[in-house]
């Protein structure tokens, strides 16, 4: 096997002709001879380049609406012969094969045919056949064959031919082999993914992910963990479709902790009113609507001014220049925000090391989609939890009714706390967060820990007494015993929501009673674990 294998002959067939006219130039210049198929051939023939169709090289017409063209011998012999095998090259004498140095495909745009919403059939047609067949039989022969399968590695098989005198390296095409594995392993994915969906399946015998290499990072959680950032194709607005304005690059916690900061903000509608949502280690450490953006912001930083430091801004509405101003007085990470003026750009760019992320909008939280977690041998799957809750699922438990304030404060507190990780507790009042115990193992633990932290902003901030007294307060899950309802109450809160389920209701509902609480049920969790 040769460490350099010329290029003479290529087969160019791409759904993709972005670069395709240069690309076919480029290889012409150089006295490659092309081959090709359909809409490439007669594209590169218009461009005045000379292209001998696929058809003419089987003998064999295309047909069947382009069904079959190139799952032909002349083809996959081109492709799979071992130049170096006596009795491939025999073979190929005896039935008119001629090598094929350089295989040039793209597939059939199935992923975006699904993403527009196509019906079934639609989708069908666009699962690409020859294609894949092509670039496993290439990719396979890479000893002597090169498979580009992505419109970015044009130039660096240019580069790669120029370098060697028309030749490729062997470890050139390892590389372009694997690319394209991963390629059609990602498609048969998106394949499969979408045809399980159009059957109602909603656990397939096998399911297979994907992704597409966004970044590769410094590190992962820890220095000493090798880490990536991939794309999953989709377009939801987010950390993975945002534009990066200013800033270093971000790292895996930023990413992680800019994804739930954008996630939770995106519970509030800009219809509701300016929100943002402050985020540390993938926690909220304070949340609010406001007024203004400024007004947000500023109730949000006095639930946790502490944990704020070093934190991640998510906005529900494009920056502005106030807003901007009152980030830039502590040391933020990450801002991200559906877009901002150019003042507020102005003044992040004072501060180098602050990235600045803007969106083409908010998230949809209530669509669709599933969540995948890695265990030791396997993987978790589930739906994404997009449970919603309105005024009309709550069903009132208690003797006491909780006033219409409270219960837009109640709601707001539920839209929190479904991001919290359990246990989750969190304090609520005029629309802002003012405690949130998250993550203990105990659920009286959660309620003491915020209210705790609700003391010590309120000595940081002067106020007489902490602002969860008369505030609403939600639990991700049920009180399975009075005494995680009862530090809260202690702790002033007036009305409570939670999922109710426990055996124990009764028992929490006579002691709401008995503290004078207003208590409602949702009958939906929210753990997160």
């Amino acid at each position: 096997m040769p460490d350099l294998s010329p290029v003479a002959r290529a087969l160019i067939s791409v759904s993709d002709k972005t670069g395709l006219i240069d690309l076919a130039k480029a290889l012409s210049a150089r006295g490659v001879e092309l081959l090709s198929t359909g809409g490439s051939a007669k594209a590169i023939r218009e461009a005045g380049l000379k292209v001998r169709d696929v058809s003419d090289v089987t003998e064999f017409p295309e047909m069947m609406d382009g069904r079959v063209k190139t799952l032909h011998p002349r083809v996959h012999g081109g492709l799979l012969a071992l130049r170096d095998n006596p009795a491939h090259v025999e073979a190929m004498k005896a039935h008119g094969i001629t090598g094929i140095d350089l295989l040039v495909v793209n597939l059939y745009p199935f992923e975006e045919t699904v993403a527009k919403g196509a019906d079934y059939d639609t989708c069908i047609e666009n699962i690409d056949i020859g294609g894949p067949a092509m670039i496993r039989a290439a990719a396979k022969n890479h000893a002597f064959v090169n498979v580009v399968t992505d419109v970015a590695d044009y130039e660096a098989l240019l580069a790669e031919l120029d370098a060697n005198d028309g030749a490729t390296t062997y470890a050139f095409r390892q590389k372009l082999a694997q690319v394209a594995y991963a390629r059609t392993g990602a498609y048969d994915a998106a394949v499969s993914t979408w045809m399980a969906g159009a059957l109602n399946d909603d656990a397939p015998r096998r399911r297979v992910f994907s992704g597409e290499i966004a970044q590769t990072l410094r590190y992962g959680e820890n220095p000493h963990q090798k880490a990536a950032f991939y794309r999953d194709g989709s377009d939801r607005p987010g950390v993975a479709t945002a534009v990066q304005h200013q800033g270093k690059e971000l790292s895996y916690n930023n990413i992680n902790d800019t994804d739930a900061a954008f996630e939770l903000v995106s519970e509030f509608l800009p219809a509701d009113g300016p929100a943002c949502a402050i985020i540390k280690h993938a926690n909220p450490c304070g949340v609010a609507k406001g007024a203004t953006l400024l007004e947000a912001y500023q109730k949000a930083f006095d639930c946790d001014r502490t944990s704020a430091f070093g934190g991640i801004v998510a906005l529900n509405m494009p920056l502005d220049a106030e807003t901007a101003e009152a980030i830039t007085e502590i040391f933020t990470e990450v801002v991200i925000a559906p877009g901002a003026d150019d003042a507020a750009k102005e003044i992040f760019a004072k501060k180098k090391n602050l990235r600045l992320l803007t969106t083409d909008g908010l998230a949809n939280t209530s669509e669709p989609g599933l969540a995948y977690r890695q265990v030791s041998g396997g993987m978790l799957v589930q739906d994404k939890d997009n449970g919603t809750i309105t005024l009309d699922d709550l069903k009132v438990v208690t003797k006491k009714q909780p006033s219409d304030e409270e219960l837009l404060d109640l709601l707001f507190a539920w839209k929190v706390a479904k991001h919290v990780k359990s246990n989750a507790i969190v304090y609520v009042k005029n629309g802002a967060t003012v405690g949130v115990g998250a993550g203990q193992m105990s659920r009286v633990d959660s309620a003491l820990i915020a209210a705790k932290k609700a003391e010590r902003m309120a000595e940081a901030l002067g106020l007489d007494t902490p602002l969860t007294q008369g505030s609403a307060v939600a639990s991700d899950a049920f009180f399975p015993f009075p005494d995680g309802l009862m530090e809260a109450a202690a702790a002033g809160a007036t009305t409570v929501i939670q999922p109710g389920g426990s055996m124990r209701d009764n028992e929490v509902i006579a002691a709401a009673d008995e503290a004078g609480l207003a208590m409602v049920f949702t009958g939906m969790r929210h753990f997160r674990h």
